[in-house]
């Protein structure tokens, strides 16, 4: 029985030839997501911004501006209505009653339920999650500091144990997958609250696992083929990993989109994000992090003495694979 292979043995793509249109669309992209971040925000969930979040299914499209004025006749605050997953499921937000027990906001529950339910019978309420200002603002600064530690630690790890070139390109290739992640929520008005925070800490552990496979190939061609181009070891450096990238980055797309698919609006948030994540992630490590060590002046010399590997003779140095050296 034949083994199947998605990517043939004798692949040879020029990664490193298209690395200039690569960096253009990463630095276009990136500048989108920034912009749509700063301009439309992000739908920050209840964890983040505080106040209490009930989910109302109907049995059919509400108008909201009808939804609403039910709501404010209870003289219960501000309330943001937005249309979460599909037409017919409502998210409510509500400011936390002035009395922060669990019976004033369990009674604002209840009160809120009966109001919409005597208007539109058959509306169900799936959850309602409840955080105080206070919690709210530590969860933010919390989220915040953990993907900028993941960030800031896996580039001074591959600084570390490579060359500062895989550091600084480890660093804009991760920080372009968290970009094109917020951007997307930014984009989408999805809700963004601590399941989304795990998911982009997740894509960085799957980006960088991605990285490290294809900066150590090189690193390790670098040994091999001293008197290579470094432009061809690059080259051959993906295309010796590409078939690992891709059944890895194949099957967890698989799982995840059925995760998409079947697992409810609850999961959907999450799922999106890491779908989105593997894509971009993927695309970063092939065409990014490897090509800008060239523009970075990564040279396989310079990182020979580095690591205080002692020449050969000239007659045994090994080159590139076709050019009458042994492989």
């Amino acid at each position: 029985m034949r083994l199947l292979k998605l990517v043939p043995d004798n692949t040879n793509i020029g990664f490193v030839r298209v690395r200039h249109i690569a960096f253009a669309l990463t630095m276009l992209l990136t500048v989108l997501a920034v912009a749509a971040v700063g301009v439309r925000g992000l739908n920050l969930g209840v964890d983040f911004v505080g106040g209490l979040m009930m989910e109302a299914k109907f049995t059919a499209p509400p108008p909201l501006d009808n939804v609403r004025k039910d709501i404010d006749r209870l003289n219960v605050g501000d309330a943001s209505l937005q249309q979460f997953g599909d037409p017919n499921t409502v998210s409510i937000r509500l400011p936390l009653p002035a009395s922060a027990d669990e019976g004033a906001t369990n009674a604002l529950v209840s009160k809120v339920q009966a109001a919409i339910k005597a208007d539109y019978p058959g509306v169900t309420f799936s959850r309602y999650d409840a955080v105080s200002g206070k919690v709210s603002g530590e969860l933010i600064q919390n989220g915040v500091l953990a993907v900028m530690l993941a960030v800031v630690g896996i580039a001074i790890f591959s600084w570390f144990r490579y060359e500062w070139q895989f550091g600084v390109s480890t660093f804009v290739a991760i920080m372009h997958d968290v970009l094109m992640t917020l951007g997307f929520f930014a984009i989408t008005r999805m809700e963004f609250d601590l399941n989304i925070v795990a998911a982009v800490l997740t894509i960085i552990g799957y980006s960088i696992n991605d990285k490290m496979v294809i900066d150590d190939r090189i690193r390790e061609n670098m040994r091999k083929y001293r008197k290579m181009d470094m432009k061809s070891l690059i080259d051959l450096s993906v295309n010796e990993t590409l078939p690992r990238t891709v059944m890895t980055s194949l099957t967890v797309m698989l799982a995840l989109g059925a995760l998409l698919i079947f697992g409810g609006h609850v999961l959907r948030g999450f799922s999106a994000a890491m779908l989105l994540g593997i894509i971009v992630g993927t695309y970063s490590s092939v065409y990014v992090s490897s090509s800008l060590l060239i523009s970075l002046g990564l040279t396989p010399e310079g990182a020979m003495k580095k690591m205080k590997v002692p020449d050969v003779a000239s007659g045994a140095e090994r080159m590139a694979p076709g050019d009458g050296a042994v492989p």
